[in-house]
């Protein structure tokens, strides 16, 4: 008598007609409702004998049970769900327009805190000037990447959270410009005091920050490398300690680059790890490669003296952008 031949498609550690029809394959593989392994949807063949009063037949079946049909794989001991939704951790799920708006004005509230915290720092002279700015610069970008998982997925989530850096678009302006006076901002932004600097570097900072959330968003390691390279990648090691100058630019250090190269990678593996958590990428080796590559091109650009003429917020995150699209 012809054996029968059934192909099933079901998670195996969920209740479902796949524990009708074949438990002997959950006991082959010792897995059981349960069972702590997770859950991936599996393929399996299960030779069975026709009863001997049933006509011979091959039956083909594909079956989906669960929330849906899920197609996993297993590379290299990880278990890959490509199409697993995101687990944003948004505000309210059951509206998610009014969600969003509430992420934007929270976000806002963030960010707004953060600067009035420098900038009360500034005003009192706790840390030096230069220190002070530079702190500015490493923490406000990084923060609001941390307010990504608020937003929803698609257009209206990465415009929303772009407007929070595109406001202070509209402040820069109006501070540089001299429209609106905030010295206690341009204290905590600027080199020297004077509020016609906010229109070079911190103009192009909050530029890279909302154009990289709004093209990249949180699925590409390109916005990542981005904004960790301009963010973290900022020199403060190489001003206290970098005896040590670059040949062809007497103003910076080799232990400085070093430091950048550092910090930005470092960076750039921490938020890959942090939005691999939500399911929002999925972390490999050939991404943290890339992250390296990135690092590297940005400090070697951002000691050409090309970037003191320029302004290094602008030339690190345009060169971690065209080295990206390369190599990711």
């Amino acid at each position: 008598m012809a054996a029968t031949t059934v192909f099933i498609f079901s998670p195996l550690n969920s209740f479902s007609t796949f524990d009708l029809l074949a438990p002997k394959i959950k006991s082959q593989f010792k897995l059981g409702r349960n069972s702590n392994t997770p859950s991936l949807l599996s393929a399996a063949t299960l030779s069975l004998s026709p009863s001997p009063n049933s006509p011979h037949h091959t039956i083909n079946s594909v079956c989906g049970f669960g929330f849906g049909l899920r197609l996993g794989a297993i590379s290299s001991g990880r278990i890959l769900n490509r199409d697993q939704k995101p687990l944003a951790a948004t505000m309210i799920p059951e509206n998610p327009v009014v969600s969003d708006i509430c992420a934007a004005s929270l976000t806002g509230c963030i960010a707004l805190s953060l600067l009035r915290f420098w900038g009360e720092i500034a005003n009192r002279g706790i840390f030096d000037k230069k220190l002070n700015r530079k702190l500015v610069h490493i923490s406000v970008g990084l923060v609001f990447m941390l307010c990504w998982p608020m937003f929803s997925s698609g257009y209206r989530g990465s415009i929303l959270a772009g407007l929070v850096p595109g406001i202070n678009i509209i402040r820069m302006l109006l501070l540089g410009l001299g429209i609106m006076k905030d010295e206690a901002i341009v204290k905590s932004m600027s080199r020297n005091g004077d509020h016609r600097e906010l229109l070079r570097g911190p103009l192009y900072y909050a530029t890279t920050i909302s154009l990289a959330c709004i093209i990249y968003w949180r699925t590409s390691p390109i916005g990542i490398a981005a904004i960790c390279n301009l963010c973290a990648g900022d020199d403060i090691i190489g001003r206290r300690f970098g005896s040590h100058k670059i040949p062809y630019n007497r103003n910076k250090s080799l232990i400085g680059s070093i430091a950048m190269v550092s910090a930005g990678f470092l960076a750039s593996i921490g938020y890959m790890y942090y939005f691999s958590s939500f399911g929002f990428l999925q972390e490999r080796w050939e991404m943290v490669f890339g992250f390296l590559v990135v690092s590297l091109a940005s400090a070697l650009v951002e000691t050409l003296p090309v970037s003191t003429e320029l302004d290094d917020n602008l030339t690190v995150p345009l060169t971690s952008i065209l080295v990206g699209i390369l190599v990711f």
